[in-house]
């Protein structure tokens, strides 16, 4: 079975189990209604962005490049956003080096790996706790965690197009390789 590009990355993955944990968030904490669609509408931009980013790739790295920073963006809005809510209800942001912020980069590590494997959700299940704390605290990191993810994948893009070039400068070696062939 062919799987699409996107799902071997790490970042869609991340970004998938966050849009939906994210959309129970705002069901069950955020009362703002226009908040609420803010919020859905960044998480769902993060995830749509590096699927429409990948699959681009084909033809324009510089397109790719541009939509994963899309990506990137939108989820550092929702990072403003999560951020928000503990500093107003006084709640605690937990340290990157926080035992309970290391458990949730190894839990999800295992799960996002299996996940790109596979190609598939199958039955996998994630929830949220039911502690806000908790539950702002894992958003937080899976949302650190993406974009971190992301920065590395757009220098990895970069790379590419300094090395390789583009779609079209490829085909215009082709073009010149032609005609030189003609001669």
């Amino acid at each position: 079975m062919n799987t699409q590009p996107y799902k071997r990355l790490l970042t869609y993955w991340y970004s998938l189990i966050i849009y939906d944990l994210e959309v129970e968030f705002t069901k069950k904490y955020i009362q703002s209604w226009k908040l609420h669609e803010q919020m859905d509408g960044a998480a769902r931009s993060g995830k749509q962005n590096i699927v429409e980013g990948s699959d681009i790739l084909k033809t324009s790295v510089k397109t790719g490049i541009k939509l994963t920073n899309v990506a990137k963006a939108s989820i550092e809005e929702l990072i403003g956003d999560i951020e928000d809510f503990i500093r107003q209800r006084k709640l605690k942001m937990w340290d990157k080096n926080d035992p309970r912020v290391l458990e949730i980069r190894s839990k999800y590590s295992k799960i996002v790996s299996n996940l790109s494997n596979l190609g598939s959700i199958g039955d996998e299940k994630w929830e949220l706790p039911d502690d806000p704390e908790e539950t702002a605290n894992l958003l937080l990191t899976l949302c650190h965690i993406a974009t971190y993810l992301l920065n590395k994948q757009v220098d990895a893009l970069e790379h590419k197009l300094i090395t390789e070039g583009g779609y079209t400068e490829k085909l215009y070696n082709l073009r010149q390789d032609f005609r030189k062939s003609l001669k």
